[in-house]
């Protein structure tokens, strides 16, 4: 049996179905995409229903619910990372899981490359809703990411509530249109790190007076379309 190390020397998949490959997806003929080098970061396990066991224990990480949860576990996962061999660094972090939206529709999976803190709230100090006192990082934080299959482009904003009502100053001011607990924090840790990330967000809900019914009946539909639409294009990120 051909050892995992010897698989990775030789840079490309040979596609005869080796049991140690290395690559995702497995045994494609001259795929590079090498699943030591991309990280999958989800909240839940409820969120990925089984489906990314291909992918443990090195390449998923669970964090729990929550913008703490997420910047503690990354964190603690990318300073392991940095220990290791330069060659099996992360050099992609792709955030999957759930959210709400007063702009797209229930089912649909979109992309999301501009991230804020919809929680932050100092404007009793004159400072922006969103923005963090003393800190220089921009309301609206970008990240960066060759690899994007879908291209909408979503603006998420994140905060350590569940979104019940559109009432809420968030959508107000439209500083954004989708919702979440997690990927704001998720992407200033890579943006620190200067990783590449970005985050694909199944719509569960309109963030509205039914959100909380919605989301526990949609949690688990969009795991399906994510390994569609964005790992199986992996292949033509190198």
């Amino acid at each position: 049996m051909l050892s995992q190390e010897f698989l990775i020397e030789r840079g490309y998949c040979c596609g005869h179905g080796c049991l140690m490959c290395p690559y995702i997806p497995k045994h494609i003929k001259g795929n590079k995409v090498m699943r030591k080098n991309i990280l999958i970061v989800s909240a839940l396990d409820v969120e990925i229903q089984g489906q990314l066991e291909d992918w443990k224990p090195h390449n998923l990480l669970i964090t729990g619910v929550g913008k703490v949860n997420a910047t503690h576990y990354l964190t603690k996962r990318l300073q392991v990372d940095r220990s290791i061999n330069y060659d099996a660094r992360i050099n992609l972090v792709i955030n999957y899981g759930t959210a709400g939206s007063n702009k797209y529709k229930q089912g649909e999976l979109v992309d999301c490359t501009r991230f804020a803190q919809r929680d932050m709230d100092a404007t009793g100090l004159d400072y922006e809703l969103g923005q963090t006192p003393f800190d220089d990082t921009p309301i609206i934080i970008e990240t960066k990411s060759d690899f994007n299959p879908i291209g909408k482009d979503g603006l998420c904003g994140s905060g350590d509530n569940f979104m019940t009502g559109l009432k809420y100053a968030w959508f107000k001011r439209q500083i954004g249109n989708i919702v979440d607990m997690e990927a704001y924090a998720l992407a200033k840790v890579c943006n620190l790190y200067d990783i590449p990330f970005i985050s694909f967000k199944y719509i569960t809900d309109g963030a509205d007076g039914k959100a909380g019914m919605d989301w526990e009946e949609n949690v688990g539909k969009g795991i399906v379309k994510f390994k569609e639409k964005v790992l199986d294009k992996l292949p033509k990120y190198s």
